[in-house]
């Protein structure tokens, strides 16, 4: 049989591939247009760095990589599958609606970022992905926070959809491309298969390509820009799927290198670490020495500095102001990250933040992992969450029953609520429910721990009516949700101090992250910032300007209540006015890594240099400077820690003794 002609063989074959090729460039130009508005948007930054080559030419090689993910599978088949018959129908018919729907998600990741970006300055990532799980709440947050956002990007990905259906359509009923054999379609296939793989990589490195190989800036959202969204997700994914161990992401140190920095930094005798097996877990003598006593932990969401006038935030916080003239204030308190699970795994655990998810999320932490309620639970404590919405989100309600919890009162339990929101029952539901099950335990004689984790200032900020003078118009925004969650903290501890409990509990008071996390720095220090309130009959009023991490807390409680046993935290105890002075603190934004240790700030970054900065509290940046070698090696051992400790199960209680 005859060889067909080299020139009609091509032609044939690519006919096979104009439908992927035309989807091709319809998906470079959403994803062009979106950026070219993104960059719009943030025109002044780009200027500032002089970001506009950049983010243009590298988008383009990140969306070239992009497309080639989601069309160098489809494309290899339909050079090697037959166009008749029924295998040719039933492949016409799945790639229509792959194109279809590959080009409505292009569009409709690329609508989701601009009210992603206001909120957390990043293009759709790990956070977005975790969010998707809960559709319940996101649709509520959605329609009554975002309404008119959500109504326009269903009637654009909907046309969208419409218009790309028929377009796919017409491509593929075009005539057959005639017959081109097995031996002709094979290679060819091989061969593109090549030219996507290389697409997709980007590169002929050792790395392939990655959201760090075109960032270009110190300033994140800037850095963001080149990528699309559907990358950005993408790239999240794949992370999410790979292990947990990100030990090695900033640098190459040994766990023995690691637990030396540790223990130096740690301020504690060689004789105050009590395993060979656990190399953090140490005995620290507790300031209060008398009967233990009752701990409750107030977790405000989302809370940050900047809502509390005595911090220097809005005036939108009376009764903690007026509170903090009553307890142990702390105005230089940083959180770890910038979500809920890494607050509470900062204040509950004393863990430090790694790149990987929270331990509270994690397969290896959902059983033997510290946590404050698995000691006092030892210790006869009775041991309760309280939430006023579900605890199953963020895996919250499984971490804290395998890892010492008895109890967990979440939005079920509320029988009558004066009300009830997207994210649950209100905060002065949850107070009245808390103050009530505390009298009901102290009249028992039963030591408890109870950790209070708030709801009511989140999107899309939803609270009763006529408990607060309004901030502003209209009633459903940030800044009158972080008001009324003060209202609630005040009338809480009206009740609290009037009860018999308050003479033997000490309170905390603290923020899980701010809120609308974003900056111009690879790590924005100043939205870190967080209040921190220790409270409690026997507390001397003071106010501590010592730079403190969220870590510090927990150790901190267990001296103050009175519990000597040996735990893995390598937090601080702050009892002690003279230790960590100026202060340390450390956060996790993002895949960046901070260590700030007065105004010193040395920031690890993956696959990069460690860069040192110096960070102004006045103008709230970092600018360049030297970071010392020292510093560099501390950062590093403290980001390295958590890896390290969650992949060998380091960090936990030794067993109970058999009796």
């Amino acid at each position: 049989m005859p060889r067909p002609p080299v020139t009609p063989v091509f032609a044939s074959l690519f006919q096979r591939l104009q439908p992927i090729a035309v989807f091709f460039l319809i998906g470079l130009l959403i994803l062009g247009l979106s950026r070219l508005g993104l960059a719009w948007w943030q025109a002044e930054d780009i200027s500032a760095v002089n970001g506009w080559a950049p983010v243009f030419v590298q988008g383009l090689r990140v969306d070239i990589a992009s497309l080639c993910m989601l069309y160098g599978i489809p494309g290899v088949l339909a050079l090697l599958l037959p166009e008749g018959g029924w295998v040719g129908r039933a492949w016409k018919g799945f790639l229509r609606l792959w194109l279809t729907l590959a080009t409505c998600v292009l569009a409709f990741l690329e609508l989701s970022t601009p009210d992603f970006m206001e909120e957390y300055g990043l293009r759709p990532n790990r956070i977005f992905l975790e969010y998707l799980i809960y559709p319940r709440e996101v649709a509520s947050t959605l329609i009554k926070g975002h309404t008119f956002s959500l109504i326009l990007g269903v009637a654009l990905v909907a046309a969208l959809a419409w218009a790309m259906w028929r377009v796919a359509g017409r491509l593929l009923a075009r005539p057959s491309s005639g017959g081109v054999g097995l031996p002709w379609r094979v290679p060819c296939a091989f061969l593109f298969l090549l030219l996507v793989g290389f697409g997709v990589r980007s590169t002929l490195g050792h790395r392939p390509l990655n959201p760090a190989m075109v960032a270009f800036a110190t300033d994140p959202t800037v850095n963001v820009l080149p990528l699309n969204s559907f990358y950005s997700v993408a790239h999240a994914g794949r992370e999410l799927l790979q292990t947990s161990d990100t030990s090695r992401l900033y640098g190459d140190m040994s766990l023995a290198q690691v637990v030396g920095e540790l223990h130096a930094h740690g301020g504690l005798p060689a004789s105050a670490y009590v395993s060979g097996k656990l190399p953090t877990l140490a005995a620290r003598p507790p300031q209060y020495t008398g009967k233990p006593r009752n701990l409750v932990i107030i977790l405000e969401e989302s809370l940050g500095a900047q809502f509390i006038g005595s911090l220097g935030g809005m005036p939108l916080s009376p009764n903690y102001d007026r509170l903090s003239q009553q307890g142990w204030a702390f105005d230089n308190l940083y959180a770890t990250g910038t979500r809920s699970v890494r607050g509470i795994e900062a204040v509950l655990t004393g863990f430090t933040p790694s790149p990987a998810q929270a331990v509270v999320k994690m397969p290896k932490s959902q059983q033997q992992f510290f946590t404050l309620a698995e000691l006092l639970n030892r210790r006869g404590y009775d041991a309760a969450f309280y939430y006023g919405g579900e605890s199953h989100f963020d895996n919250m309600r499984g971490f804290f029953l395998g890892n010492g919890f008895t109890r967990i009162v979440d939005q079920d339990n509320y029988k009558k609520p004066v009300f009830t929101g997207s994210w649950g029952v209100s905060d002065e539901d949850l107070f009245s429910r808390a103050d009530a099950e505390f009298r009901g335990l102290h009249a028992q004689g039963k030591p408890f721990f109870g950790l209070v984790f708030s709801s009511s200032n989140h999107d899309p900020f939803e609270f009763p009516d006529g408990r607060i003078d309004l901030y502003e118009q209209p009633k459903q925004t940030r800044n009158n949700a972080a008001k009324y969650a003060d209202y609630a903290i005040g009338t809480f501890f009206r009740k609290a101090m009037a009860s018999p409990y308050w003479k033997d509990t000490v309170f905390l008071v603290v923020a899980d992250h701010d809120s609308r996390v974003l900056g111009q720095d690879l790590v924005p220090i100043a939205n870190f910032h967080i209040p921190g309130l220790i409270l409690g009959a026997d507390i001397a009023p003071r106010r501590d300007p010592r730079i403190v991490s969220q870590v510090d807390l927990a150790p901190t409680l267990l001296s103050l209540i009175g519990i000597d046993d040996p735990t893995p935290m390598t937090g601080q105890d702050l009892t002690d006015p003279e230790r960590l002075r100026p202060g340390r603190a450390m956060m996790q934004y993002d895949r960046n890594f901070a260590w700030m240790s007065g105004n010193d700030v040395v920031i690890l970054q993956p696959d990069k240099p460690a860069e040192g900065f110096r960070y102004d509290a006045v103008t709230d940046r970092l600018s360049p400077a030297t970071a010392s070698a020292q510093m560099t090696r501390t950062a590093l051992a403290h980001a390295m820690w958590g890896t390290e400790a969650y992949e060998q199960g380091l960090y936990r209680l030794p067993p109970v003794p058999k009796k």
